[in-house]
Formats: structure tokens, sequence, C-alpha cells
């Protein structure tokens, strides 16, 4: 400890109580004073995620991407415990020793991978995931070593019954290898689950659609993914190819359990069918074997007494009968033999068998038998006549053993046929319908044909000789009966038309049966009878009870029997109508939108705000005051449709905004104030992108096919077609020229439409680019077509690229994977830590800053940031840099949320929530020229526009403006739009009807400011321009 000497003045001036302890707490108050310096010293020196030994603001990505890991280790063991059950399951079943091996193989490529990745997780994740510990090396490890090398040697001299089986032993994992195993390690993996799916369908008993489906998908991916990281050999140890890699585990975690799955439930039936497939055939052997046996025993009694006969009869007895027990001794053993090799599960599958093996042990049994009993019984009817029986037992015998050998030979024929049916049609058709056919055809040949011809026409005429016969027979038994019944004079009373007399009760037992019957029980054979409407023969009416019933027994009808049925049908009918179609009230069906389904507003944090230990306080102090002040202070119905791109120009004097009802509408920007200068109307196609030029004075718009360039007073100085769908457009820095992405090209134009250059990027499908301010890199990004080796994934995502290219060389200078869809990519114009650019991505990937490093000459792209919401947020549109200095990143959400982050640091400085916005965002732009107050707009669905910035509370300058000079209102029903030209949009019909239905209902409820009759006329200017056929307009929306 250090002595510290001390002046005598402050000696002598020190009090008498003071002692060691003032000494103790000087210093520990300097140490203290040391430390605080050393931490602001710290804290000026900014982090981002490469700096992987240091907490850092995206600490809760090693956070997630370590539970993302452990998930996928739990895969990976999940699938490995499945495939020791299917072992140890299938190692009862015959001719399963190749799928043992394969499974084993399997089980130790997984662990290959999982080692990798491990290793791969823990190179990401440091303070989350630790290493493997094989690949720490030193004394003890290699102690360990030998110890378990000795102990393998010893185990070699084991006996057999001892050993562990093959498909129980751990696998074991190489301890030397790199990260740049990766792509062989994929497509050894392919090629194992090729092997193990090929090998599980070698069973016939059992075939799994859903496995094989599971496996060749998986294979497919893999072989995929191997051919896209061969690109990278060498690069496998950067951050970025290691977050790919990475992110790749949970598309393969998607195919792992998968397998699991359909593996478990082979399993549970597959393996049992297979076993009891198996089982059956061995049953059948072994009935044969005990037939065979059983049958060679009586063969062998009844040789002791014909081996004596000595005459010619009785040498061909003996003959039989050898013959009969040879053949059933062999088919006794083939029998076994075959039952046997089928339970042994070594065995080779039966198409890798020769075919006579196959014979021989599967059909050889089976004949033999067949022969066996033949001799015997060809044997046996010999002897009755060699040993001298009688002439009638003699008959008998031969006779009866003629008959059983006919119907053993029919039998056995029949079998034979339909094995034959079976190889030549696979099951399509049965041996019966073979039979007909064959018929079929016999018949109609020319001499048959007319023998069956004749024989039809004899059997029709007796036929109906017999019918005749049949008629009168049954009229004669008719009148016989008439004769001799007492209710002949009813009948034929009856049949004259005159009224039977029925009593009371006859007459209501009808009605009430029918009452009880249900409505669709009536119909045309239970016609419902009204005896309301029946009357007495005289005409006058049928005196009626008070309950309804007649009093009067005898009543014929006064209408005709054909209308009182048709009324009651009709009746019935009617009535069966109204109860089985009951009405029913519809309520109309409410459509909601993403905004009517916000997060409320006392829900909890998910994730605290990140640290801002990188960030200069008095920056922090400065910015964060003046986000917070922000909210809209204008509100304008800007366009009919969606809102689709915004931008303000360099000076911040102007906006543009696209939309999709076909127009472009140029603002002027005066104290923060908005108001309308000039409206950009295309005839054909959706506007989809504005572009300022450099120096603010040019407009370009870019529609399907074509680029129109516009002056900042609305006029269109031309119109640039392009032969193929237009992504996007970028000015190069100087403003002389732009770059028009189409496909995987992106073409150089000037403002004539004169191409200046092309510039390829491979089997890429570019969506967006950016210029380095020297001019001597694009940035491009965008999906994958095919990969090198021209595959295609069959059930994961593409993989996405951020490419560098050269434009000096015409070449792609580095390329960095990425799996989310990335749409668009923004350079900074000033920034502290280099050239940076913010690239943005679909749905709920969450924006990135990577910064352009230069790595013996070559450029390359590093993660610097990810910025991440408090919560998930469905991202709307690209995010951009905010600020003077592009020290602030936004991006909006498609609910609503605004969120800005600081650049440098990736910590959130402002949040505003959904349910104060009120509106469903597409689109934000930042105005960098205005500093103090900032300045942003957002775009939403229903065509608002709306400005953010620092309301003046001191006077209603603003409000008033807003008042008076907003140009034009909303519209409230889409007629304007229907004498347009109709073209395609990726929404749907019914979402486009619910954007103007809301924009009308927001017209209702008076929320937006509606115009007076003093506002200024809206001034439009039309592009000339020649027309072209509509559907090469929507080509690339379609």
């Amino acid at each position: 400890m250090p002595k510290f000497e001390e002046d005598p003045e402050s000696v002598a001036g020190r009090p008498s109580t003071s002692s060691r302890r003032d000494t103790i707490l000087s210093l520990v108050e300097m140490l203290l004073r040391q430390g605080d310096d050393h931490d602001l010293g710290l804290s000026h020196q900014p982090t981002f995620e490469d700096d992987k030994d240091v907490p850092t603001v995206d600490e809760h990505l090693q956070t997630a991407g370590a539970e993302a890991f452990n998930r996928f280790q739990k895969r990976i063991n999940n699938l490995d415990k499945e495939l020791r059950n299917f072992s140890n399951a299938a190692r009862q079943l015959g001719s399963s020793a190749a799928i043992l091996s394969s499974a084993f193989h399997l089980r130790t490529r997984i662990a290959h991978i999982l080692y990798l990745y491990r290793l791969n997780a823990a190179d990401l994740y440091p303070r989350k995931i630790k290493p493997p510990v094989s690949t720490f090396s030193g004394p003890e490890v290699d102690d360990k070593i030998q110890r378990d090398s000795q102990r393998s040697k010893r185990s070699h001299r084991l006996s057999k019954k001892h050993r562990a089986l093959p498909h129980v032993a751990r696998p074991m994992v190489d301890s030397n290898m790199d990260l740049e195993e990766f792509p062989n390690q994929f497509e050894a993996l392919a090629k194992e689950v090729t092997t193990f799916v090929n090998c599980l369908n070698e069973f016939p008993e059992f075939t799994d659609e859903a496995v094989n489906a599971s496996i060749s998908s998986f294979e497919g991916d893999l072989k995929y993914w191997a051919n896209c990281l061969n690109n990278y050999r060498g690069q496998l140890r950067y951050p970025a190819v290691q977050r790919y890699v990475q992110d790749l585990a949970l598309e393969m975690g998607e195919h792992i359990d998968s397998i699991t799955s359909t593996l478990s439930m082979f399993i549970e039936v597959g393996v049992p069918t297979i076993r009891f497939a198996q089982k059956h055939g061995a049953t059948n052997l072994l009935n044969l074997s005990t037939v065979a046996t059983f049958f060679s025993a009586v063969t062998a009694t009844t040789l002791q007494f014909s081996f004596e006969l000595e005459n010619t009869t009785g040498d061909a007895v003996n003959s039989f009968w050898f013959l009969s027990l040879v053949f059933s001794i062999a088919a006794a053993v083939n029998s076994l033999l075959g039952l046997t090799w089928k339970q042994a599960m070594y065995r080779s599958p039966g198409h890798r068998v020769p075919w006579w093996v196959l014979i021989w042990i599967k059909r050889s049994p089976l004949i033999f038998l067949v022969l066996s009993v033949a001799c015997f019984s060809i044997g046996l009817c010999l002897f009755t006549y060699a040993s001298g029986q009688s002439r009638v037992t003699s008959t008998i015998t031969t006779v009866f053993t003629v008959f059983t050998s006919f119907g053993l030979a029919a039998v056995s024929a029949w079998f034979a046929s339909e094995r034959w049916a079976f190889t030549h049609h696979r099951g399509k058709k049965w041996l019966g319908d073979i039979l007909v056919e064959v018929n079929e055809k016999f018949l109609q040949l020319p001499g048959i044909s007319s023998i069956t011809h004749g024989l039809r026409l004899s059997s029709e005429w007796a036929s109906m000789r017999v019918a005749s016969a049949g008629t009168k027979l049954r009229r004669v038994k008719s009148i016989t009966k008439s004769i001799i019944s007492s209710d002949g004079e009813k009948t034929s009373d009856v049949e004259n038309g005159i009224a039977t007399t029925l009593s009371p009760d006859d007459m209501n037992a009808p009605s009430l049966a029918l009452g009880r019957r249900r409505p669709s029980e009536t119909g045309p054979a239970s016609a419902l009878v009204d005896y309301s409407t029946v009357a007495p023969a005289s005409g006058s009416p049928i005196p009626m009870s008070p309950n309804g019933s007649l009093n009067s027994p005898t009543s014929p009808t006064s209408l005709s029997t054909g209308r009182q049925l048709w009324r009651n049908a009709f009746r019935t009918v009617k009535m069966s109508t109204a109860i089985s179609n009951p009405m029913v009230t519809r309520l109309p069906r409410r459509q909601r939108t993403t905004s009517s389904s916000l997060i409320p507003t006392d829900r909890k944090r998910i994730m605290a705000e990140p640290p801002v230990k990188a960030i200069v306080r008095s920056r922090v102090a400065k910015l964060v005051p003046k986000l917070k002040c922000l909210e809209p202070t204008q509100d304008m119905a800007a366009h009919q449709a969606l809102v689709r791109h915004l931008q303000f120009s360099p000076d911040g004097k102007l906006l543009a905004t696209s939309s999709w009802d076909r127009t472009s509408v140029i603002f002027r920007v005066q104290n923060s104030v908005i108001t309308h200068h000039r409206t950009l109307a295309h005839a054909k196609g959706f506007v989809g992108q504005v572009a300022w030029s450099p120096t603010g004075h040019l407009l370009l718009t870019k529609l399907n096919r074509a680029v129109k360039v516009w002056t900042q007073d609305g006029v269109c100085q031309r119109t640039i077609e392009r032969p193929a769908y237009v992504e996007s457009i970028t000015w190069f820095p100087g403003g002389e020229a732009f770059l028009s992405v189409e496909g995987s090209n992106v073409t150089k134009l000037d403002l004539k439409g004169k191409v200046l250059g092309t510039y390829g990027f491979g089997s890429m499908k570019l969506q967006d680019v950016a210029v380095t301010p020297d001019c001597t890199r694009l940035l491009g990004v965008g999906p994958l077509l095919e990969s090198p080796g021209g595959l295609r994934p069959s059930k994961s995502r593409a993989e996405k690229r951020l490419t560098v290219y050269n434009l000096d060389r015409k070449e792609i200078e580095h390329a960095t994977p990425v799996l989310n869809d990335v749409k668009d990519i923004t350079l900074a114009r000033s920034s502290r830590a280099g050239l940076v650019a913010l690239v943005s991505y679909e749905n709920k990937a969450p924006p990135q800053l990577w910064k352009l490093e230069m790595v013996k000459d070559v450029a390359r792209l590093t993660l610097r940031h990810t910025y991440m919401p408090k919560t998930q947020v469905d991202f709307a549109g690209p995010s951009y840099f905010g600020g003077k200095n592009d020290e602030l990143v936004l991006c909006a959400g498609k609910a609503g949320d605004i969120h800005i982050w600081d650049q440098e640091s990736g910590a959130l400085l402002h949040h505003v929530r959904a349910q104060d916005l009120g509106g469903d965002l597409t689109c934000i732009a930042w105005n960098h020229a205005e500093d103090n107050p900032f300045m942003f707009a957002t775009g939403s669905h229903d065509g608002a526009l709306r400005i953010w910035t620092k309301l003046e509370r001191q006077s209603e300058t603003h409000s008033s403006v807003l008042d008076d000079q907003h140009p034009f209102t909303r519209s409230s029903s889409p007629s304007e739009m229907e004498d347009m030209q109709h073209t395609d949009s990726p929404l749907t019909q019914q979402e486009f009807e619910s954007s103007f239905a809301n924009s009308r209902e927001s017209l209702d409820t008076g929320t937006r400011p509606s115009t007076t009759s003093d506002n200024r006329e809206r001034v439009v200017a039309f592009a000339t321009t020649h027309p072209l056929n509509a559907a090469a307009d929507l080509e690339g929306l379609s």
C-alpha cells in the first residue's frame, strides 16, 4: 500500500481528533473519483454488435440468440431420441441391418451439426453460450483422450454379447471441425437422410408417404443451403455470415420437428404393421413345415406296406411314395430355411436378392408339398390294384382321388392366375374382371356371335310364353276371388264411382294420423285430405260437430278427385317450406382494419428500454425533449387511395407524395406548415415512388414500366419508357443521371432516357440500390432466385443478399447473406462512424444499420446495430434517417406505431403508440432541413397525410392556416375514380372499398377539416404520354 506524505502546515492545522480514519476515507474517495472518470471515458466509446466481449445496447439480442440455440438443441435431442427409439423398434424386424446402420449414421451427422452450431453460437453469444468442451486442449484433456483410447482397445477384446450394439452406441464427434465445414456437413446430412429414407422404403410391407415427403423436403433445403454457403468459403467466421447460419437453425428446426413427429407416428403404426406382415409370412412357412413333416411321416408309414411288393405295379407304388417322401422332406426343410431367412436382421432386402434365390426360398416349399401330395395320391391309387383289393375299393379310391386332385389343380391354377393378373396389371384389375373381358371377346367372334344371337331369341320367346301363361293364371285367380268374396257389391260400387259408407271414426282416424306426422313425412304418397270440403251426393252440406268432425257417414266429394289431391299437395308443400326455412335475421358484417385491434394503453411493457450508456449525455439531453414535443399539427386528405411514398426535397421546402389513385402531389413547406402546390396526374398505372434530385429542382415518379421527369412547378419534361418492370429508382449523387432497378439488372439513364450503362447482379432479384458518394460502388438488396448450382428451396425461405457492386470492374465485390425479406437500403449523408447504410425489411423484421468497410481493398458490409422496438411491430414501408446529420433512425408500423432510435447507439429515444395516431400507416418521411423544431410526415392507408412537428401553444396560427389553406377534402366516395381506367392493385377489392368506406365515415363524423368555398382551386398537371397496353402497365403488380 502506498504511503502518503503530508504537508507540515496541514498537519499543524489539523484537529487533534483526526486519526487514521480520515486518511482511509480520503483514499477511498480518490479511488471512487478515478473510477468515475474511467467510466466516463468509457461511456464516450460507442459499442456495437460485433464487439462480442463487452455489454452493448443489443444485449437482448444475445439473450434471444441463446434462447433460439437452446430451442434448436432441444429439437436435435428430440430427433436423436426418436432415432434411438426407432432403432430399438426396428431391430425386431427382418432385414433391419441397413436401416439400423443408416439411423446410426444419421445420428452421428446431426451430432456434428449440433457441434458446429454450438461453436457458432458460442462465437456470436459468448456471454450466454459456452463453447464445446472438446474444443479445449491441455494435459487433462490429453490424459482423458489417452484413457479413452485404452478403454476402447480393451473393449475390442470383449465378447460380442458384451459390446454395445451399433444403433445404441453414442455417436462420436470430431473435435477438429471448424465453421468452414458447414457446407460439407449440410451436404453429408442430405446424403444421410436420403439413405435413411431409401432404407425405410425397402420394407414393402408398409410405406409412409408423410415420412418420405418430410425427409425429401429436408434433403432439398439442405442441398440448397450447402450450395449457397459454398460461395462464402473463407468468410464463415464473419459475424454477418455467422448470423445467417444461425438463422438457418430456425428453418432447420421446422424440418426436424416434422421428421420427429412422422418418425414417432411410424414407430407407433408402421413398425407394428411390418412386424405383423413378417410374422404372418413366417407363420405360413411354419405351417407348411408342419404339414410337410406330418405328410412325410404318413408317407414313411405307408411305405411299410408296399416295399415288399415285387410286381410291376408294386414297383410303381414304391417309386411314387418314395418321391412323395423326398418332396415332403424338401418342403419341410425349405420352409424352415425360409423362416430363418425372413427373421434374420442382416438379410438383404427382396429387390437385392437374385430371383432364383427368392423363388427357392419363397415358392419351393409349397411346390414341393403339392408334388408330394400328387405322388402320394398316384401311389395310393396304384397300391389298391397292386395289393389285390376288390374292384369296388379300387374304383372308389381312384374316383375320389381324381376328384380331389382336380380340385387341388383347379385351385392351384386359380392362385397362379391371380398372381399373373397382379403382375401384369399391378392391382388395377381383378382376375374376375379379366375373365369377363376374355368372355366378351370370345362371344364377339363371328361364329360364336350367331350362335349366341339364336340362343338369345329362343330365350326371349320362351320368357314371353311363360309371362303370358302367368298373366292368364292371375286373371283366373282374380275372377275366382271376386265371385266367392262377400264384399263384391262394395267393390263394384267403388268401381262405378258411387260413394262408400264410412263411419265417423273411420273419417277421423286418417285426419288424426296425418296431423301427428312431420311436415317432412308428407308428400304425394301421403297427401293431407281436407275433409271439410267433402259434401254428400245430393249437394247438401255435411253436418259438422263442434269439434270439427263429420256427423254424416256418407259424403261424396263435391270437387273432382284430381283437384282435391292437387290442393292437399300444395298445402303440404307450403307448410313444409315454412317450417324448414325459418326467417333468419342477417346482421351486417363489420370489416376491421389493423387500427381497430390496437394494444391497450395500460399494457405492460415487454422489453425494457435499452440503455443509453454509449450516447453522449449532452446530445441525448437535447434530442429527447425535441422528440417528445412532436405531435400532429396538420391532417389532410391528400389522396383518394393508399399513400405509397413520401419524400421531402433536399432544401425542405417541398414535399412530394405518390398514391395508388394515379396521382402525385407536391406541397409547399413554409414555417412547418404545408400547402398544396401541384397535383401530378398520371393517365395509367399506380405511382409507386417519388425521388427528388440532389439539387431539388427535378422530381422523378416511378410507374410500372416508365419513369417521369417533372419540374417543381409540375411540368412533365419527359416520360422514359422501360422494357421491364421498374422496382425502384435512385439518383446519382451529381444529379446528372439516375438508376432504374429492373429485375436482376440496374440501368443507368440520363434525364433524356439514354442508357449510360447496365450492371448485372447475377441471379439476384433486386429490390433497391444505393450509390456511394464517390460513385464507385452500388449497394443492392434482394432475394436470390436460385443457388449458384441452380437449386431452389423446397420449403424454407430463399436466401437474400446485401451486395456490394464495383462500378469500375462491373462485378460483385462482396455479398452478405440474410434470411429476412429485405426491401430497401438507404445511405446516410454524414455519420461519425463512416459510411453506413440503413437496411429495411418486410413484415416484423426490424431495421438494421450496416457499415461499409474496406478490408484488403475489398469493400464489405458489417452489421452495427439492429433497432429493436419495444414490442413486436409489423413495419410499414422503409425506414429512414432523421435529423440534420442523420443522427436518428425512424420507422413506422402498419398499426400506427412510430419508433425513433439514436443512430450511433441504437437506443430507442421516442415511441408514438398506435392508439395515439388512430390510423394505418404506410410510409414516413423526415424533413432534414428542419432542425428546430423537428418535422416529419406520415401517409396512411386511407389517403391521409399527417404532418408532425412542435405545436406553437401561444397562438392559433397553425390551426387557422390549416382551416383556411387546406386545398381539398377527402373524397366521400370513389366516384371520382370511376371515370379513370381501372388497373390491378395488390389490394383486394374488399380492402379497397373498405378504405373508401373509412374515408366516408371520417367525413360523416367530422374528424377531418372540411373545405370552404373560398379555398384555392386545385391545380392539376397532366402528363402527355403515349398510350400503352394496360396489361403491360400492370405486369409488375400481377
